[in-house]
């Protein structure tokens, strides 16, 4: 009979540590992941989100499903997301919302409370406006402010990407935020209807929510707030071209639950970086959506976050996001 070998203590708790992994860490991913997308469907956030998540699957071996899990600011999805089993089974895909749901004291969590992945795109932003407004250039928005004070009226969607951008904008442009009216709505869709009927002098586009508008001449870019034109706006010009010295844009990100284990990060993030290599999806995300590519993973990526957060920390000084 053969005799019975006895581990060491030390290999017996290598055994029993080993054994006590969760099974993500090692041989991730062994089932279909939930990518939580905290908006609704047809989204600019929700279609790159899914085009990335088709590409990246091939790499995972396993299927990404999104899930679209609207409401409360988008914080219904994002908090599902940080109070999940941190396993690598349920991901967070979302932008700067993040940070500005807690910079408005919607919520008490930040970017850092989760487990940042990677920095997948970036969707230039647009002031616009309609064609028949006296006003058809960026640098002459200040003017027109000063002209007509309390009477311009600005829309946005409070504590949004919107809310921040004109606060950076106003700065930029030397406006004082307390000469100009907000105007706030719901979605993105009730504010291009009130810009076309005219109710409103100024929103925020990007390509995705006004490019068919542009396109047909319904409204009007006044300029791209990116370091160089976009191809699809060949004619508009840079805020910087026009003396704004401001780049803004929509930052779309992956995020795990706190206490996911880097091999899971690891292994996400290397199968988006490489989705994000196909050129032809590379080309559709920048030609149909006018949104950059730009990955980063790792302390790339946090700094990245740090960054992001400061400046729109010191733009929310400028809110009242109780008025």
């Amino acid at each position: 009979m053969p005799r019975l070998s006895r581990l060491s203590p030390l290999a017996a708790l290598a055994v029993a540590t080993a054994a006590a992994m969760p099974a993500s860490a090692s041989d991730y991913p062994e089932q279909e992941i939930e990518l939580v997308i905290p908006y609704g469907p047809g989204g600019a956030t929700d279609i790159i989100f899914r085009l990335i998540a088709e590409e990246a699957e091939q790499y995972l071996g396993q299927s990404i499903v999104p899930v679209n899990m609207a409401g409360a600011g988008a914080t219904r999805g994002s908090r599902h997301v940080l109070d999940a089993d941190p396993d690598g089974y349920t991901l967070l895909g979302s932008h700067d919302t993040i940070a500005l749901s807690y910079l408005a004291g919607m919520v008490d969590y930040s970017f850092m409370d989760f487990e940042p992945i990677a920095l997948l795109t970036q969707t230039i932003n647009i002031p616009s406006t309609y064609p028949d407004h006296p006003i058809q250039s960026a640098d002459d928005i200040a003017g027109y402010v000063e002209e007509n004070p309390g009477d311009v009226r600005f829309s946005m969607i409070p504590t949004s990407t919107d809310h921040f951008f004109w606060a950076q904008f106003f700065g930029a442009a030397g406006i004082d935020i307390d000469d100009i009216g907000f105007v706030s709505y719901d979605d993105t869709g009730e504010q291009v209807s009130a810009l076309m009927a005219e109710d409103i002098d100024f929103t925020l586009l990007n390509l995705p929510s006004g490019g068919s508008y542009f396109e047909d001449g319904s409204l009007v870019p006044l300029a791209v707030a990116h370091s160089e034109r976009l191809d699809a706006l060949p004619d508009t010009p840079t805020l910087r071209e026009v003396g704004i010295e401001l780049d803004n844009a929509t930052s779309r990100g992956l995020f795990a639950p706190p206490g996911t284990p880097d091999e899971v990060i690891e292994a996400v993030a290397e199968a988006f970086g490489r989705a994000l290599e196909n050129e032809e999806l590379q080309a559709r995300i920048e030609d149909e959506f006018g949104t950059i590519v730009n990955f980063l993973e790792g302390q790339d990526y946090l700094d990245f976050l740090e960054e992001n957060e400061a400046s729109l920390a010191e733009a929310a000084e400028d809110i009242d996001f109780d008025g």
